[in-house]
């Protein structure tokens, strides 16, 4: 479901004409924001894809989708967090079934100590003792004697988003071509057209310094335990993470592979993943596995998404772990870069991502 952008209204109240023809390729989740976004401005857009079926090969369908700014800062620039909290309000505006329930970070006893270090590592928390712990998830009573409330975070479903912003962006007069070859790299931008590439890894070619980065996951399902957020689950090799999905079932993710092969889960992560969903609650020993897979994701030197313009041909890459959570804010940068506005001063600093070294 589409809500109001205040986003978009300074672009039409200036009265500029939105005249420009764009034509996306990539519909994983930052192509899918690019459309949504640009669309509901009002120009005349296309969202090109290689996959017959949508997001076949989108990186996105396996992502955690965790709206989590406050905890990424664990690991991430700061850059990350603060466009991440701009990016929960976009989602909100964008999708009502946004969760917006926070996140829940426990460990082991004898873990402990890697509590205290992501607490200080990270603001936007409030310490949890027992029972306050199964006040919030009645399914971990007696599991965890302290954890970190998030409570400014938010999760979605990510298959179940995405075709929600198929959908809105289609209703807002995106014009969606599936099965079609878009070339690698795509024909360059025709007269009066701009090019958004949001191919993810598909574009290394063309971009220099982007690596893949390999992420597992497994897809569970039961009806013995019930989450209401997301819950991290630290360990000193193998954190992990396990998201609630509707009906019983539950996306558990950890690994962070450098390598930009894809295929099948190895039987070790496999292992791994199933493991960790034990040692939460033993109630997932009995779960049924409904799905094991891996995507690539697209990342540069520092994980930090990039915006690269040459002419009318702009690339949006690199979003690493952060499709989710950053696409919004990315889609608003390229909102402005279409519709003429002047990057310079303050404003240049609400225009986040993008690269004017690569600019003309």
């Amino acid at each position: 479901m589409v809500g109001k952008n205040a986003a978009h209204r300074p672009v039409a109240e200036r009265g500029i004409a939105l005249t420009a023809r764009i034509r996306i390729v990539g519909a994983g989740i930052t192509g899918l924001w690019q459309a949504l976004t640009l669309a509901k401005a009002g120009f005349d857009v296309s969202l090109n894809d290689i996959s017959e079926t949508p997001f076949a090969n989108a990186a996105s369908r396996f992502a955690g989708a965790m709206l989590a700014p406050f905890c990424e800062a664990e690991a991430a620039e700061a850059i990350v967090s603060e466009q991440g909290l701009r990016s929960i309000a976009l989602w909100n505006d964008h999708y009502a079934e946004t969760r917006n329930n926070g996140s829940l970070v426990v460990a082991a006893a004898r873990d402990l100590a890697e509590l205290s270090r992501f607490a200080r590592a990270t603001t936007g928390h409030r310490w949890l003792d027992g029972a306050e712990i199964a006040a919030l998830e009645p399914s971990l009573e007696g599991r965890f004697g302290r954890a970190l409330f998030y409570a400014g975070e938010a999760h979605v479903e990510p298959r179940r988003a995405m075709s929600a912003l198929l959908e809105a962006a289609r209703a807002a007069g995106c014009r969606t071509l599936f099965g079609k070859e878009h070339g690698a790299p795509p024909a360059p931008p025709g007269e009066g057209e701009w090019l958004i590439d949001c191919r993810g890894i598909a574009a290394s070619a063309n971009l220099a310094g982007l690596r893949g980065v390999r992420g597992e996951m497994l897809v569970i399902e039961t009806a013995e335990v019930t989450l209401s957020r997301p819950v991290r689950f630290l360990h000193p090799r193998i954190p992990f993470y396990i998201v609630p999905w509707r009906d019983g079932r539950f996306m558990i993710g950890a690994t962070v592979i450098e390598s930009g092969e894809g295929g099948a889960v190895t039987v070790r992560s496999a292992l791994e993943l199933l493991g960790a969903a034990y040692a939460l609650h033993p109630a997932f020993g009995e779960a049924r596995i409904i799905e094991l897979g891996a995507g690539v994701r697209p990342a540069f030197a520092d994980n930090l998404p990039r915006i690269i313009r040459h002419g009318r041909h702009i690339h949006v890459n690199g979003l690493y772990r952060h499709g989710f959570l950053l696409a919004p804010v990315l889609a608003q940068t390229v909102l402005r870069v279409v519709a003429g506005d002047e990057l310079t001063g303050e404003e240049a600093a609400e225009a986040p991502f993008l690269s004017r070294s690569e600019s003309p």
